[in-house]
């Protein structure tokens, strides 16, 4: 099952499709666990987690997996987002955008100049 979620690139939208299968899923670590010098806690609770992603131009992250998201773009960059259905998106995420994702596992890589800011909160 294909799961189709917009992404921002220039203006216009791009369909992201991720892969819903949750055997694969799980064979993934979250994000602030398979790429800790990513990402940073800011707040963990039986409802949500709230992690501050930070990458530099050039750097990628390790596959890893997100519950149900929601993501605020404090600094955009251009990325490039790999799903594990093998399906590669490269997007100008512009400083400001929010997006929101249901579960899924992905690497992001900034192929941008400037470093990437996302605050992302997840459902529990």
């Amino acid at each position: 099952m294909s799961l189709l979620r917009p992404v921002l690139k220039s203006g216009f939208c791009l369909m992201l499709a991720a892969t819903a299968n949750t055997h694969a899923r799980e064979q993934y670590e979250p994000g602030h666990i398979a790429s800790p010098q990513k990402y940073e806690i800011l707040l963990e609770n039986e409802r949500a987690l709230v992690l501050k992603m930070v990458l530099k131009p050039g750097e990628s992250d390790s596959f890893h997996r997100h519950n149900n998201e929601t993501v605020y773009f404090e600094k955009g960059s251009k990325l490039k987002i790999e799903t594990l259905g093998g399906e590669q998106i490269v997007a100008d995420v512009p400083d400001g955008h929010v997006m929101w994702h249901e579960a899924w596992t992905h690497r992001v890589t900034n192929l941008g100049e400037q470093t990437a800011i996302a605050i992302i909160v997840e459902e529990k």
